[in-house]
Formats: structure tokens, C-alpha cells, sequence
């Protein structure tokens, strides 16, 4: 079985897609999480992270692998280095780069392939598993989810220089040429604003059991 939850950053889906895979004994997948990775390899090789191609090379270069839900770089756990301001501030442009993203969506169906997965990111729902058997959508308003993500990953920004990068990245998710940003037509809608992360959970486990018993 195959849940996939799209939503832009900062509405949970991290925190609740390892919670739900974890009481399902599901596989977990963060499709974000590769982006990261790459961006965070090619910062640190002394790449230039605009530019795409090179990026892309570096990504086909690199031995990226999933061991217990944690994203690693040649076998070594690298989920500490992927949320920092340097990587912040260049994921959103790297990931809009089309051959990089069917690169990281091949990767993630090859994963997926004969499992039962909870794998969650930006368009996981409408372009990577469209036919997924559950689809959930997250979604909260910018402030909200700037101040949680403000609280996560503070390291010296403050909570308006987090907000303004909630905003943009969520006008470059929603404008991408490939991949962008949007609620498909059968997915569970969540508003996570003013909801628990067990609240969530508990709406997305009673969708999952209600689809397991048909």
C-alpha cells in the first residue's frame, strides 16, 4: 500500500508521515530529503548550487541511500546536515530543475516498488504516485507554519526571515514547470493549523484502516 502526503513545508508532514509509517510498519520515504542531500553534496564538493546541470551530475555521482527512514551519503546518516540556512536557501531553486526531479521520482518508485510505504514531499500525489491507494494533502496557513518551522531550526534567523523564505518557497513549489505544487482531486484534505500532530495522525490512520478493509 502506498500513502503518499503532499503539502508545502512546514505543515507536519515529516513529523506525522514517520509517526503514521511507524505505527503501520510502513517504509517511510521523504522525496524533499533527496533534494536536500544533493544540495548538501554539492555545496560541500564547492559546486556552485545554481547551477543545474552540475548539480544533476553530482546527483548521479552520488551513492544516496534510505536506511531506517534516515537519508545517507555514501552509507553515512547525513539528516543533521539537510536543514541548515545554506541548504534553506538553495533546495527550493535545485529542486525546479526538471531532469533532476524525474532523477529523484525514479529513485523513489524503485524504492517504493513492492512495499508498503508512506512517502511524503511536494508532488507525490499527482506526479510521482498518482495511483497511490491513499492521498492526503496538508495544509496551514504561512504564519503558523513559519513560526513551527522558526522553533525547529532557529540557528540565528529571525521568525519574519523564516516566514518570507515560508512564502517564497511556497511561490516557487506552486510554479513549478514539473512537479508543481497542487491538491489532486481524491486527496484527503487536512488543514494542519490548529490540529495536534496525534489529531492528524488519527484522521490520516482511520482513512488508511477504512481503505485497508474494502
Amino acid at each position: 500500500m502506498i500513502v503518499a502526503i503532499d503539502g508545502p513545508a512546514g505543515v507536519g508532514k515529516s513529523s506525522i508521515a514517520k509517526m503514521i509509517a511507524d505505527k503501520c510498519g510502513f517504509y517511510y520515504l521523504n522525496s524533499g530529503s533527496f533534494y536536500r542531500a544533493y544540495t548538501y553534496r554539492h555545496i560541500q564538493l564547492g559546486g556552485d548550487p545554481l547551477d543545474d546541470e552540475k548539480v544533476l551530475q553530482t546527483a548521479k555521482s552520488t551513492n544516496l541511500s534510505v536506511q531506517e527512514g534516515l537519508i545517507c551519503i555514501e552509507g553515512v546518516p547525513v539528516e543533521d546536515k539537510l536543514h541548515t540556512p545554506e541548504v534553506d536557501a538553495f533546495v527550493a531553486t535545485v529542486s525546479v530543475f526538471p531532469p533532476l526531479r524525474s532523477f529523484v521520482n525514479e529513485q523513489l518508485k524503485e524504492i517504493a516498488n513492492g512495499l508498503d510505504v508512506v512517502v511524503e514531499g511536494r508532488d507525490v500525489t499527482t506526479v510521482v504516485f498518482p495511483n497511490a491507494q491513499l492521498k492526503c494533502y496538508f495544509d496551514a496557513k504561512p504564519e503558523v507554519r513559519a513560526e513551527r518551522r522558526f522553533k525547529q531550526h532557529p540557528q540565528g534567523q529571525t521568525y519574519q526571515a523564516v516566514l518570507d523564505q515560508i512564502k517564497d518557497r511556497d511561490k516557487i513549489d506552486r510554479n513549478k514547470s514539473v512537479g508543481a505544487l497542487k491538491i489532486a482531486p481524491d486527496a484527503l484534505y487536512i488543514d494542519t493549523s490548529y490540529l495536534t500532530i496525534e489529531q492528524v495522525c488519527e484522521k490520516v490512520l482511520s482513512a488508511i484502516f477504512a481503505r485497508k478493509a474494502k
